[in-house]
């Protein structure tokens, strides 16, 4: 990886790279809604909450697919076999729940003109320190999350031959300008390309891959023997010690993945809720496409290719089987994927700020266009603070510090979810069961080197299970216990309460 530069996949890759900057910038004039309201945080952070069923699916699936997930999945694959499937569940079982919860939500968002989770919370329970709870949680979790589409983008330029941190800057910069100029617009046509480019990518990898090395008999023979030589938990099929954490892994994630400030500035965008029920039945073909994906890692062996580091399996296998010029696009839309969830994630945050801190503690009276600003300002510092995170720190630290966000995002589940279908709960029951959530999976995560799977002891017995569903399990029966104790002394003043009836 690295090296001499490949100037045909060079040449390749700027042409497309060029080509989506010129749709972000060309982004802050398309689909305008006809609306008065100028400068507003609803059009720049949530692209006017005009989007329909086809942009919503390829702006979700933009930012829910990643460049890191198409690195990463083969990467893991690769590295422990079976294993690093658990991605196709957790992509499956995730849809019921948007299908169930998101309509629901996205209702009473659009009823209250509310931009991110911690405004549903705050309309719901009127309890500042909640709100804040979650908008901090939020923020905290998605700069891990940024950082790793860098490490992404990294890989491929790297493959490219390039080196140095100039090539990767210069990217962010050109993705801060337009950004800051279209807003979610951009990211959301520019997902259009990126989209079409990764399915091209992956159809033509899994037809002439396999091919080359002598079908699909020949990928599986060689990854099932790599495994057995490398002996351990690694293999074709799954060990009985992985069967729970793989389970509470999928169960976990798929909780996890919508209370991202990213995957719901994606539903909030949405005009309707019948544009979000369609797309939770369409969305399940990005993971048929992820499946597709996770087979590169099996492919690795039967190439016998050579690699310093698991992140440069899919790269090094497109370099060693496809011509140069094909390598350049499959880079191409590998970094372009990057692009897509880092803006809408910046995005997130920034609305995160905006509405959760800035307005409440700092300037109440800020006017709309007044926040529109201040989450522009806000999205390009959140981008420069991923990009110093990454350039300063190793890239196994960033990778951590992702798998530790995901615990904690979990743990704004019951605060978001449980007041869209019941009035029972109050905020010192949610806030306390939170910060329980937040300490135990954290140390648990932390005690364990910053892995995701804790194994538990009960006497004779012990089991492994995902960190973040065990803390998430003690996050709700801390807020049941001691809602029962309190009963409705806690109740939030009638008006605050009523103002968005329960779905």
């Amino acid at each position: 990886m690295g090296g001499q530069i490949n100037w045909t996949a060079l040449g390749v890759f700027i042409f497309f790279f060029a080509l989506v900057t010129i749709l972000g910038f060309v982004a802050s004039k398309w689909r305008r809604g006809d609306t008065d309201k100028g400068a507003h945080l609803d059009e720049w952070g949530l692209g006017g909450r005009n989007f329909g069923t086809w942009i919503t699916w390829f702006l979700v699936g933009g930012d829910f697919y990643t460049a890191y997930t198409v690195i990463a999945v083969p990467a893991l694959v690769y590295a422990v076999g079976a294993y690093g499937f658990f991605a196709l569940p957790y992509t499956i079982l995730v849809y019921p729940i948007v299908f169930m919860i998101m309509p629901a939500l996205w209702r009473v968002a659009h009823k209250k003109g509310y931009v991110t989770a911690a405004d549903v919370v705050y309309g719901r329970y009127g309890s500042r320190s909640l709100e804040l709870a979650v908008a901090l949680t939020g923020v905290i979790a998605t700069m891990p999350y940024i950082a790793l589409q860098l490490i992404g983008m990294e890989v491929v330029i790297k493959a490219l031959g390039l080196t140095g941190e100039l090539p990767i800057t210069a990217a962010f910069v050109i993705l801060a300008l337009y950004t800051y100029s279209a807003g979610l617009r951009a990211p959301a046509l520019i997902a259009f390309v990126k989209d079409v480019m990764i399915y091209i990518v992956v159809l033509v990898a899994v037809i002439v891959v396999p091919a080359k090395l002598g079908g699909y008999g020949a990928v599986f023979s060689s990854a099932s023997t790599a495994f057995a030589a490398k002996g351990g938990a690694t293999g074709l099929t799954l060990k009985g010690s992985q069967i729970l954490p793989f389970a509470t892994l999928a169960i976990g994630s798929a909780l996890a993945a919508f209370m991202y400030p990213h995957t719901l500035t994606g539903i909030f965008a949405a005009k309707d809720a019948n544009t979000i029920r369609k797309n939770a039945v369409f969305l399940p073909a990005y993971t048929v496409l992820l499946g597709l994906i996770a087979l590169l890692g099996f492919m690795a062996y039967a190439a016998g290719i050579s690699i310093k580091s698991n992140n440069d399996v899919v790269p090094a296998l497109f370099n060693t089987l496809f011509p140069s010029w094909f390598s350049g696009f499959a880079f191409s839309a590998i970094a372009i994927g990057a692009l897509v969830p880092a803006a809408v994630m910046s995005i997130g945050a920034s609305n995160l700020f905006t509405r959760n801190f800035w307005k409440p503690y700092v300037n109440p009276n800020v006017t709309p266009a007044g926040e529109e600003k201040v989450a522009k300002i806000v999205s390009l510092v959140v981008k420069f603070g991923a990009l110093v995170f990454i350039l300063m720190l190793p890239t196994k630290f960033a990778l951590d510090l992702q798998l530790l966000g995901g615990v904690w995002i979990l743990q704004t589940f019951p605060a978001v979810v449980f007041g869209l279908f019941v009035r029972w709960f109050r905020a010192p029951a949610l806030l306390c069961g939170w910060a329980s959530g937040m300490a135990v999976g954290s140390w648990l995560v932390f005690s364990d080197g910053i892995k995701p799977v804790h194994t538990f002891v009960v006497g004779d017995a012990s089991f492994a299970m995902y960190t973040g569903l065990a803390a998430l399990a003690l996050n709700v029966l801390v807020a049941v216990v001691l809602q029962a104790i309190l009963g409705n002394k806690a109740a939030p003043k009638k008006e605050v309460w009523d103002s968005v009836e329960p779905v």
